[in-house]
């Protein structure tokens, strides 16, 4: 904008000079009010980006912990924080596919019948008559009060249901190097689980898994550069207390080794996830049923 000035006299020249100035004016203030808006605009944009990303990561970190309500954090040997290595690593989610319902308190009762006939030395009951479809499956016994650990055997291999219970009820009693048989005088005490496990998926790394929701099996060299397995079903670490670095080093002295467990140790292993379908009866439940049913009386205790 060009400001001309004549040759009127010097009291004429305000008059011309001010409505150009006041437009000057008018025009500086308009532009800076258009600078205001866009830099409002640009700061709004940018802030609802960064809101979009906090709760996106905010909802994967929520997605990730699920199965636990307690957000476990702890530091490696090296100072690296892990649980937050074990978000990123959770690259394949979790399977959130429905478990067939397959577990059925008549599963428990069978296993019951099978054990109290062995020590009784009567013949083993009849097929039974939930579904015979193949799973694979693990039976744990535990006793007293305190449910302490008496035998919990199992197979990743998918079984007959009818075959599978009938044998690992009897193995998982009868057979846990870790115990002593168990005897007659131990039925009125025990307490049996049956777990039908289903959803396996390859882990992206030892942390890949989530504590309550998981069953684990492991894979690993020993010391000697022998492979060893080892698993864990979904409710050993949350009843134990323990954090998944806890569970994954009490599952390699598990596994037996007896070397040092350092973080290279854990990221070595090759691990497998699985859920499970559980369901358990005690030794009072079980006689109430077949009372009610009329069969207790052809097994004597």
């Amino acid at each position: 904008m060009k400001l001309y000035i004549d040759k009127d006299p010097v009291e004429n020249l305000d008059a011309k000079i001010k409505p150009t100035i006041n437009l000057l004016h008018l025009c500086t203030a308009i532009n800076c009010m258009i600078r205001t808006v866009k830099t409002k605009r640009k700061h709004r944009s940018r802030a609802m980006s960064n809101n979009r990303y906090h709760h996106n990561n905010h909802s994967q970190h929520s997605y990730n912990s699920t199965g636990s309500n307690n957000h476990h954090h702890y530091m490696n040997g090296d100072g690296k924080d892990e649980y937050h290595q074990s978000v990123v690593r959770l690259t394949n989610g979790y399977n959130l596919k429905p478990l067939d319902n397959v577990a059925v308190p008549d599963m428990c009762l069978f296993c019951f019948e099978v054990l109290d006939c062995e020590l009784n030395n009567l013949e083993g009951p009849s097929a039974p008559k939930f579904t015979n479809e193949a799973y694979p499956l693990f039976v744990t016994w535990k006793t007293g009060r305190d449910k302490r650990l008496r035998g919990c055997i199992g197979t990743f291999s998918a079984m007959h249901l009818h075959s599978g219970l009938r044998e690992y009820a009897l193995t998982s009693a009868l057979k846990d190097s870790r115990f002593s048989p168990i005897s007659r005088d131990e039925l009125p005490k025990l307490t049996v689980s049956v777990s039908i496990l289903q959803n396996f998926e390859e882990a992206h790394g030892h942390l890949d898994w989530a504590l309550g929701v998981h069953g684990i099996r492991i894979e690993f060299l020993n010391e000697r550069g022998c492979k060893r397995t080892a698993t864990y079903l979904p409710q050993v670490a949350t009843e134990q207390g323990w954090d998944q670095v806890q569970t994954i080093d009490s599952l390699l002295r598990k596994g037996g080794l007896r070397a040092a467990i350092t973080p290279e140790t854990r990221k070595s292993i090759k691990l497998t996830r699985y859920r499970s379908q559980e369901i358990q009866m005690n030794y009072k439940e079980y006689r109430e049923i077949m009372e009610r049913r009329g069969q207790y009386g052809r097994v004597q205790c």
